[in-house]
């Protein structure tokens, strides 16, 4: 048998672990990942520290690109993810044939992504962005492809289906923009800092048609009802680390693509964009706990909870004024949450070879740390204390007591309990049920603790003590979407 036939078998785990040439020769690739990963996390923590918030924003390329508190946040948040899921890649490398095998591809596949995301990220022109979120979708397509579903290439095209026909909804709505400005003898420039003024002050049909379609795709890509149904399907059936780029990563562009239309328009249209938001995150919050109680498969249960913190946050932006901060802090958490979920869900595949909770049992005592991790990532996403994710929920409840919206409370307290119960009865036993697995317990490498350890102490940081800068941070850009 030669080196490149090899394949050994850890006696801890179902997965191939790759030894051969094929591997071999694309070690690097790893490295490089995390290299790149590392160096953009670095350059914008640098911008962070070293560029004083009261100078903000700066244009940069004709202003075409803007570097505002908003822009700021979700750079830091989607290249410190990146960072953690690079480094989940390089690990995995060397115990997964199949990752090994197509490392390079999807390592350039991977960052080819992060350059349109960033650039997005960075866009001050509503069309760019559009374009660049598009671009995001074309390079997860072949990425959700690899999955290790029986359809994997099914589920790619059907995400892309969905994806496409949400853009589309939201290219209609700027048509319609485009018609308003054009009936009131207006030139519409889709830059943001120049939109508000591009289009009539009083508002018209064809503008309220154009903002209804805009949030109504975008939130076909945040995974709100009713154009939910490709995220489950993704999400359990692509790769995990592809799973926590969709989750983690691409989910905040479009999140800050709702930010930015809120920016232009919360002023004139805030009824309406209430109104809008909150009928999508109620609808998402039902469909979540009805789907979670009927899930028996852990990342599908993950991937419906994802739709669960989606409609918290179409709620919460829906009431704004005090609630606008626990949104924008709610983001920041569920990314770190997501991440943190589908990473470790990997390593239970793994080593179970399957995503079926019910053969899954004592998983606390096979993998201490995995199953200590997964835990936590239960809790946080739950809003259990002393997670960021607690208090941006409880300052949303706090925002829409306010706001004398009994109605919406009770639905959103009745749904997360649902959804609550219905997670925990089938993931604790799961965790800390009776093993069936003989054998001594299994030990981890260390380098995969890293970047999980870091999203915890982030969760934690943002719930108990969220340092001054960031906090300013945050709170510039809970005001830019109308927050007090």
């Amino acid at each position: 048998m030669n080196g490149a036939e090899l394949l050994t078998i850890n006696e801890h785990t179902t997965e191939p672990t790759a030894t051969g040439t094929n591997s071999v020769r694309h070690r690097w690739v790893g490295s490089a990942l995390v290299g790149v990963a590392l160096v953009n996390f670095l350059v914008c923590f640098a911008i962070f520290v070293r560029i004083p918030i009261g100078e903000l924003p700066l244009y940069f390329l004709q202003r075409y690109f803007v570097l505002d508190p908003t822009s700021l946040l979700f750079l830091l948040l989607i290249n410190t993810v990146f960072l953690g899921i690079s480094v989940y890649m390089y690990s995995r490398v060397h115990t997964s044939r199949v990752l090994a095998e197509n490392m390079l591809p999807r390592a350039a596949l991977s960052l080819a992504f992060m350059v349109a995301m960033n650039l997005g990220v960075m866009s001050n022109n509503l069309l760019m962005l559009w374009a660049l979120i598009e671009v995001t979708t074309l390079c997860a397509v072949p990425l959700v492809a690899q999955g290790s579903s029986s359809t994997p290439r099914r589920v790619a095209w059907h995400y892309m289906l969905y994806s496409s026909m949400s853009l589309a909804l939201t290219f209609l709505g700027f048509m319609c923009l485009t018609r308003s400005a054009h009936l009131h003898g207006l030139e519409i420039n889709f830059a943001f800092d120049q939109l508000a003024l591009a289009l009539p002050s009083a508002g018209d049909n064809w503008q309220r048609l154009g903002l209804a379609l805009m949030l109504f795709g975008l939130g076909g890509k945040l995974g709100l009802a009713p154009l939910y149904g490709w995220m489950p399907a993704t999400y359990e059936a692509a790769p995990t680390s592809t799973s926590a780029l969709l989750a983690a990563v691409q989910f905040n562009i479009s999140v800050l693509a709702v930010f930015r239309i809120l920016q232009v328009f919360h002023v004139s249209h805030s009824s309406f964009v209430t109104h809008e938001l909150l009928i999508m995150g109620c609808l998402s919050l039902a469909v979540a706990a009805i789907q979670v109680m009927a899930a028996r498969n852990y990342k599908r249960l993950i991937a419906y909870a994802c739709v669960s913190s989606s409609g918290v946050i179409a709620i919460g932006l829906s009431v704004g004024k005090v609630a606008a901060y626990g949104v924008v802090l709610y983001v920041v958490s569920s990314a770190f949450v997501k991440a943190l979920l589908f990473l470790t869900a990997g390593r239970l595949r793994a080593v179970y070879g399957t995503n079926d909770v019910a053969a899954l049992s004592g998983v606390i005592r096979v993998l201490p740390f995995s199953g200590l991790l997964f835990a936590v990532g239960i809790f946080a996403l739950l809003g259990f204390p002393p997670f960021g994710s607690f208090m941006a929920e409880m300052l949303i409840l706090s925002g829409i007591v306010q706001s004398s919206d009994w109605i919406t409370f009770t639905l959103m307290c009745t749904m997360l309990t649902i959804i609550f119960v219905a997670a925990g009865r089938s993931i604790f036993p799961m965790l800390w049920g009776p093993s069936n697995r003989t054998g001594s317990t299994i030990k981890e490498p260390w380098v995969t603790a890293i970047p999980k350890l870091g999203f915890v102490a982030a969760l934690v940081l943002l719930g108990v003590y969220t340092p001054e800068p960031i906090n300013q941070l945050l709170l510039l850009v809970a005001q830019s979407i109308g927050g007090q």
